[in-house]
């Protein structure tokens, strides 16, 4: 399949806090605003991926603030980063949508929805983990990798896939050529500064004040979970405890993958996507 939404997509920019927040808008259907991964841009989404979610939905993607095309300084308070959702979606007139986020941006939209219960009709947790004190911490690996200030192919495949399967490898190659046939990566954040921001919010995820992990007990907003059995940044272990009293979520686990299983399977995510978001 050739990409046709994602690479057409203009940029454009809502005022949000007295900022332009860049984002993009396409597709036809019910909407889903998408947060983005730790140092992920508008152009750092497999366009295969976005493209097959629009066939049956307005897919928004956006920058936070400070990263990528928009303004502003990357908040360091998970909340205030979360109120872009429901503040894009005021600039763009919708009442009720559904969330989707991956990585870093999968905590972003878990926050979204507990904070908006009567706006999220159902959210999307990719290649992340729930909020709270998680048994499994990030691996070595991806801290070796993730910190530099410009990653390569090699980097990736330790990041984002498994690089013990050819299989994984193989769909790291097709997708990194699908990205940076248009990427422009000097968008991608590179400093320390940047990064020590993204971080900022660990102490905040695990003290979860607002005890949010064991509001998933009570929780009335579907959820789907999506995992590879080998996410080195956000292991798939740190759900199992959760999930047996937590009735809305569902849990997919991906097989011979990484933290970009969606990248790997395009197909077949969206396909669990689709069925999730239809019923």
């Amino acid at each position: 399949m050739e990409t046709q939404f994602t690479t057409t997509a203009k940029t454009e920019y809502a005022l949000i806090d007295n900022q332009k927040i860049a984002y993009r808008k396409f597709g036809a259907g019910a909407p889903i605003i998408i947060a983005n991964r730790f140092r992920g841009t508008l152009d750092t989404w497999d366009p295969l991926f976005l493209d097959l979610l629009a066939k049956n939905y307005t897919v928004i993607t956006f920058d936070y603030p400070g990263i990528g095309y928009s303004e502003g300084t990357l908040p360091t308070d998970i909340k205030v980063v979360a109120s872009q959702i429901s503040k894009l979606a005021d600039y763009l007139k919708i009442d009720k949508y559904n969330v989707m986020g991956w990585s870093y941006g999968g905590l972003v939209a878990q926050y979204a929805t507990f904070l908006n219960l009567d706006r999220v009709l159902k959210t999307v947790v990719i290649g992340s983990n729930p909020m709270g004190k998680n048994a499994v911490e990030i691996e070595q690996a991806f801290m070796e990798r993730a910190l530099k200030p410009v990653n390569d192919f090699e980097d990736a495949v330790v990041i984002f896939y498994e690089p013990k399967s050819k299989e994984s490898i193989a769909a790291a190659e097709a997708s990194a050529k699908r990205i940076y046939a248009h990427a422009d990566v000097s968008k991608i954040p590179s400093t320390q500064e940047i990064f020590d921001r993204y971080f900022a919010v660990v102490p905040q995820l695990n003290a979860d004040a607002d005890h949010f992990r064991e509001a998933y007990a009570t929780l009335k907003t579907p959820v789907l979970v999506i995992s590879a059995d080998h996410d080195i940044s956000f292991a798939v272990e740190n759900w199992f405890p959760l999930l047996k009293n937590a009735p809305t979520v569902q849990h997919i686990i991906l097989p011979n993958s990484g933290h970009g299983m969606q990248f790997q399977y395009p197909e077949l995510s969206t396909q669990y996507i689709n069925t999730f978001l239809k019923n």
